[in-house]
């Protein structure tokens, strides 16, 4: 299974020597493997040109991400560790590391405060500290417009991130590159509203459920957030968007092992043998 191909495609993003390392990974995967699963089109398409004329060239199959949220169990989360003064919120799912474009947000978030001060809403960060990322911890530990204004939380539970989600006013994903971006299904799957950079995979997943935009248009990100300040969170149900079952956890670990099982009946019927 390969999940993406980010240090090859944006090694500016990357750990140092993790390109190299992944070049091996593909190496490997290229020579060895009789059938690929990939989350999405557009990984297929970035590893395409390593599959030719390898042994799984035509076997690279797509088996989007499953998800296995227990929204019954909502009643039972922890309670919400935000300020209890009912302000509203947006969040941000993921690692905190360059290529999640935090910077962009952070950005937006200080000039809305000299803008508007206490009517600002909550920008909410979820996710461990990743590299590279001195920039975005500057202005996280060291921008007086962010204190109290920009919330970090690195240890949440899945509940509690579920609650977290379905009581804000939307997940903002500016991200440059994803593999799938699973956050982005979290959201969709909560009814949940999305911004999201306009990268082929994030079409690929959410249609026309969600709003895409330039991820380094801050403008267009600011009324963007705007606009989804004059909606109201309450009212909304798990699963509006479409295609959910897409998503369902069962169908999709079925499915990739739908993948294993046919690819070692190809290679019996064929009298190969799979490395």
């Amino acid at each position: 299974m390969v999940h993406d191909l980010i240090p090859l495609e944006f090694p500016e993003y990357a750990r140092p020597g993790e390109p190299q390392r992944h070049a091996r990974r593909m190496e490997t995967v290229a020579r060895l493997a009789a059938s690929v699963i990939v989350p999405a089109r557009a990984v297929a398409h970035s590893l395409a040109p390593y599959m030719q004329h390898r042994p799984a060239e035509n076997h690279v199959h797509v088996v989007p991400h499953g998800l296995h949220l227990q929204l019954s169990s909502l009643s039972d989360a922890p309670a919400s560790r935000l300020p209890d003064d009912g302000r509203p919120y947006f969040v941000y799912l993921g690692t905190i590391e360059p290529r999640k474009n935090h910077l962009l947000l952070l950005n937006l978030w200080r000039a809305m405060v000299e803008e508007k001060g206490a009517e600002t809403p909550r920008l909410v960060l979820v996710g461990r500290r990743g590299w590279e990322n001195e920039n975005i911890l500057d202005m996280l530990e060291r921008c007086p417009a962010l204190q109290g204004n920009v919330l970090e939380y690195n240890d949440l539970s899945d509940p509690e991130v579920v609650s977290l989600l379905q009581g804000s006013q939307g997940l903002l994903f500016p991200s440059f590159s994803e593999g799938f971006g699973l956050p982005l299904v979290e959201a969709m799957v909560l009814g949940t509203p999305v911004v999201c950079s306009n990268i082929p995979v994030f079409h690929e997943v959410a249609g026309e459920n969600a709003t895409y935009l330039d991820p380094t248009d801050g403008p267009a990100w600011r009324k963007a957030i705007d606009a989804l300040m004059a909606q109201k969170p309450q009212g909304r149900t798990a699963g509006e968007a479409a295609d959910m079952n897409l998503f369902n956890w069962p169908r999709q670990v079925a499915a990739g092992i739908a993948v294993a099982d046919g690819t070692a009946a190809f290679f019996r019927s064929n009298g190969l043998r799979a490395s």
